[in-house]
């Protein structure tokens, strides 16, 4: 039995990804900011599989303070990590042309923080736990990183540079770092009931397959890089041909 540890694993992405650790016999900590979420959906997956292999925890990977406990409960099991999964984040927007610099400050600052400190913050603090040789990491990117707006695309772009730099750095200790990058994936937080059947219809025109993405899908790329022993400092794209590889 494995030991995974996958952050904004209470709903959506992170849900799906917990799901399909949990049904291979793996030990899974789920951590969100929302206790009642990430209770509930531990109690669900632990009476799914007749086990008591999840474990939640409630956090602000943004605190210091909550990331340092997170990693000290984590370690608590004497086990390593095998896999780390950073799936927390989510976007802030509304600051236009016209925003002021406060405005603009407000959503720089969120983004930021929300998609790139809690990924960097939980990484280095459980580097010291991940198995070696054969830890992995795996960080949710955005097709936004390249096509996105200013703040979050930026953010999910910063992703991809410490992506790379953990790939190369902990290379030597047999330790991966991959990162996937989905489209339009329905049935999450982010692409919710707000979102019009225009712009559903307008996302879905952009992709070759004319379909929407899954959490189960972009869970199964996931868990593809967490035992691709051969793959490393990559950026796995999964958006239906929204666009294309190069």
């Amino acid at each position: 039995m494995g030991q995974v540890v996958i952050s904004g694993g209470g709903t959506g992405i992170g849900l799906a990804a917990a799901r399909l650790f949990v049904a291979d016999g793996n030990r899974v900590h789920i951590i969100g900011r929302r206790a009642k979420v990430v209770q509930d959906a531990a109690a669900t997956l632990n009476a799914e599989f007749g086990a008591d292999r999840v474990v939640a925890h409630t956090a602000d990977l943004t605190v210091l303070a909550d990331v340092e406990r997170v990693a000290g409960a984590v370690a608590e099991s004497g086990e390593p990590v095998d896999v780390l999964v950073n799936n927390a984040g989510g976007i802030v927007g509304g600051a236009g042309r016209d925003a002021t610099l406060a405005e603009i400050e407000a959503e720089y600052r969120a983004n930021f923080e929300g998609n790139v400190l809690t990924a960097v913050l939980l990484t280095h603090a459980l580097i010291p736990q991940l198995a070696r040789p054969g830890g992995a990491i795996v960080t949710l990117s955005s097709i936004a990183a390249v096509r996105g707006p200013g703040a979050y695309g930026g953010a999910k772009a910063h992703l991809h540079a410490v992506t790379y730099e953990w790939a190369a750095s902990l290379a030597a200790d047999g330790i991966r770092a991959n990162a996937v990058a989905p489209g339009f994936t329905e049935d999450t937080e982010f692409f919710g009931p707000a979102m019009s059947e225009q712009a559903r219809a307008n996302r879905i025109g952009q992709s070759l397959l004319k379909k929407p993405g899954t959490p189960d899908e972009v869970a199964e790329a996931i868990k593809y890089l967490a035992g691709a022993t051969n793959v490393t400092g990559q950026i796995l794209h999964i958006n239906g041909g929204t666009m294309l590889g190069r």
